[in-house]
């Protein structure tokens, strides 16, 4: 089966495409010629990801799914969540989210925090939605040369090192997109999921 995964993150697709079971051919937007962004004009991240999984699977007519994150932070009251990309302005520049972050975390004694990720998949069967979670802290200061985003500052719970920390395959056995990705790849291979 092939799907089409919304995303022109090449960050995201290698995360994805390193966790995909046999049998399963995964594309991104490139791959099925689609070049242009599709606006996340949502205000949440369930409709930010069937926003753009709906317009893949109009364009091209593969089964398609795409995933929001948000980083939770509960002294922050929840933000940045759906505006994680653009927390410091429209250029997605993440040094620049990670600054402000920190700056409005300062002397914060509560840095909990959690990664949400939500997956929209998209088929001429119907629309389905799967939900990943990590939790943990935002630390004071980054650390680690992997991942991307706000990894260096994300210690998840119960681990000595940040995401951006640990290798791939040790991120991807607890990390946030892994768990809603395993969540759709075994709905993918169930009898109830029919193209």
């Amino acid at each position: 089966m092939t799907v089409l995964f919304a995303t022109h993150n090449n960050h995201k697709y290698n995360e994805i495409r390193s966790i995909v079971p046999s049998g399963l051919t995964l594309l991104d937007m490139p791959a099925a010629g689609i070049h242009d962004d599709i606006p996340e004009t949502g205000d949440t991240l369930e409709e930010n990801a069937l926003i753009k999984a709906r317009e893949c699977f109009r364009l091209t007519g593969i089964v398609s799914f795409a995933d929001d994150t948000g980083l939770e932070v509960e002294f922050l009251d929840g933000e940045p969540g759906v505006r994680s990309a653009r927390y410091a302005g429209e250029g997605k520049d993440m040094n620049r989210n990670i600054e402000k972050l920190l700056r409005k975390l300062d002397g914060a004694q509560n840095r909990s925090a959690r990664f949400r990720t939500v997956i929209a998949l998209v088929s001429g069967n119907g629309e389905f939605m799967f939900e990943g979670i990590a939790g943990g802290s935002i630390i004071k200061e980054r650390r680690g040369i992997h991942g991307f985003g706000y990894d260096p500052v994300f210690l998840p719970e119960g681990s000595k090192l940040t995401f951006a920390e640990m290798p791939l395959a040790e991120k991807n056995l607890i990390s946030h997109r892994a768990s809603a990705f395993r969540k759709l790849s075994e709905f993918l291979s169930s009898a109830a999921f029919k193209q």
